[in-house]
């Protein structure tokens, strides 16, 4: 759930998953786990840098 939401944020706003890795300082492998879903439950500072990059709200992150 976290990853699709991270994937679909992320595309709408027209960001590759290198440039959003870079702009969260976390590792593109990182980065591409949590979307596929092989991370589930990824920390919340790794969700936290996500969404400041995004510019969204940790729940925006999180909802169903």
């Amino acid at each position: 759930m976290i990853g699709k939401n991270i994937k679909k944020i992320r595309l709408r706003g027209g960001l590759s998953q290198e440039k959003l890795a870079r702009r969260t300082d976390i590792s593109l492998n990182t980065l591409t786990k949590i979307e596929s879903g092989f991370t589930k439950y990824p920390s919340i500072q790794t969700i936290h840098k996500i969404a400041k990059a995004l510019e969204v709200s940790l729940d925006k992150l999180v909802e169903d």
